[in-house]
């Protein structure tokens, strides 16, 4: 009797419900089904925007900077909006000739880079021939993503021609060294599995970009960094004028306010966080600006800690110039400041970069090395491409490139090397010598050196290092067996490119 009633106020009987329930499950079944066919979709939409590059690089050599050797490699992009396609800058770095192939297809295209920044890893490509981007749909930014984050990386890692997609995490958001630029920005961990060729592929998030792989650290487990997409918008915004400005840089020496002794130095209570700026580059000492012995309280509205972190995101803290670099070069930055124990507050406009800053230029790409070879010596202005190529003096020349820039001196000359000959006897030992001073002067910068060898008067050139050690160079005999020594060593020109269109310039 209860079952009736049951089946009465329920409006079916026991057969009509299990045919109610049947039907629910086949309707159901079909969701799932269209739901997976259009996944299977988009996913598939996605992987149409995964490019393959093909670089062939001209490659410098430091240590013989008239030569050059070609070597091939592969990378991966994606396909943004615009026509773009998004990569690494290490991956067509000093490229000579580019092509790309899309998900599937087996046809090569020829690409072009259109922009680049060396300093945040990225680069934009152009394909000529639109037949490349039919029917590709082209991937989205999200932002920057959580850590725990799932993740999807897709690119043509290693170990095979066809597309690879890894799924990971993100375990840490935080500033981390570019390895392609030596320089520190906001960089992304991954535990997805990354190896050589992934550069430059996407990492996504529900189907959006959220960073560009980047680099792996070797002799770990899965750890993998991505550029986030905070930089690459960055990127993008700096080029819609057609011209690449850069990351830029407040050009400050800061020092941690976690010693008891020197907060108490200050006048700082337990209220009160910041960093203490105890040097700032010659070139910003405008009055108005930071000035040494300011202490930095917090920049754009955000409070700096006394380890010289914000926080970017509730419980999330990395560098205090997260905020710095949120803004393109020529825009101000706000900052609070204490000084002489009084609050201040101070917009700092954006003019410089790294490169301004230091005495030794960040890592460079994409060009020749410059040299002048007088007599079988061959001078180079001192990179870090240099530094890296060679192990002798490789301390001495480090400890340089920490070294700001000063108003008098910009850039550091090196003698690379002497080439045998009779005239350079019992100097064959000299290379990767800094020098100090030509025939008793300084100079600012490697243009400047080269033009008081040009113009250097008298028998001799006297060229002097630091502690005051000595080489000289008979100018009458070094310009007689230039040609001979050159001919000797296969060297077709005794200067490189950048000086020889400075001597027709001057000529003219």
């Amino acid at each position: 009797m209860q079952s009736s009633i049951l089946y009465k106020k329920t409006g079916s009987s026991p057969s009509n419900q299990g045919n109610e329930v049947m039907r629910q499950i086949i309707v159901l079944f079909i969701a799932v089904l269209f739901l997976n066919a259009n996944d299977l979709q988009k996913d598939d939409t996605t992987k149409q925007a995964i490019v393959k590059i093909y670089t062939v690089a001209k490659v410098p050599n430091y240590l013989s900077p008239w030569s050059s050797s070609m070597q091939s490699y592969t990378g991966s992009g994606a396909i943004i909006e615009g026509g773009y396609i998004l990569t690494n800058a290490h991956v067509v770095a000093n490229q000579a000739f580019l092509e790309v192939q899309r998900y599937g297809e087996r046809k090569r295209y020829i690409a072009k880079v259109y922009a680049v920044s060396h300093q945040a890893d990225l680069a934009l490509l152009k394909v000529e021939d639109q037949a490349f981007f039919a029917g590709v749909e082209p991937l989205q930014f999200g932002s920057l993503p959580n850590v725990e984050q799932k993740i999807v990386v897709y690119g043509y890692p290693m170990g095979g021609d066809t597309l690879s997609a890894t799924i990971g995490v993100v375990s840490r958001v935080e500033h981390h060294v570019y390895a392609h630029s030596g320089e520190v920005f906001l960089a992304v961990q991954v535990d997805a599995a990354v190896n050589p060729g992934n550069s430059g592929g996407p990492a996504l998030s529900d189907g959006k970009i959220v960073g560009v792989v980047m680099q792996v650290i070797t002799k770990s487990q899965n750890i993998g960094y991505l550029v986030p997409v905070t930089m690459v918008k960055h990127f993008i915004d700096d080029m819609k004028d057609g011209h690449y400005d850069g990351v830029a840089d407040l050009g400050l020496g800061t020092q941690n306010l976690e010693n008891p002794a020197l907060r108490h130095y200050y006048g700082l209570d337990d209220n009160i966080t910041g960093k203490l700026i105890y040097k700032t580059m010659y070139q910003s000492a405008q009055k108005g600006g930071l000035k040494k012995g300011d202490i930095l309280t917090a920049v754009d509205g955000h409070h700096v800690e006394n380890d010289g972190t914000v926080e970017f995101r509730k419980h999330e803290y990395t560098h205090y110039h997260y905020f710095v670099d949120t803004h393109q070069m020529g825009e101000c930055v706000g900052v609070d400041i204490i000084r002489n124990r009084k609050p201040m507050h101070l917009d700092v406009p954006l003019k410089y970069t790294a490169d301004d800053v230091y005495l030794v230029k960040t890592t460079r790409y994409d060009r020749m090395p410059s040299y002048f070879i007088y007599g079988g010596y061959v001078f180079s202005p001192l990179t870090r491409n240099l530094i890296r190529a060679s192990r002798r003096n490789r301390l001495y020349l480090s400890y340089l490139a920490s070294k700001w820039q000063t108003k008098k001196k910009s850039e550091v000359v090196v003698l690379l090397k002497v080439l045998a000959s009779d005239i350079s006897r019992g100097d064959n030992s000299f290379g990767m010598w800094p020098i100090d001073k030509v025939n008793g002067e300084t100079f600012k910068d490697f243009k400047t050196f080269y033009r008081k060898i040009e113009k250097a008067k008298g028998p001799y050139i006297v060229l002097e290092d630091n502690d005051g050690i000595q080489l000289v160079i008979d100018k009458k005999e070094a310009l007689s067996k230039q040609k001979e020594i050159l001919n000797t060593y296969n060297i077709e020109f005794d200067r490189s490119v950048d000086l020889r269109e400075d001597r027709a310039n001057k000529k003219r």
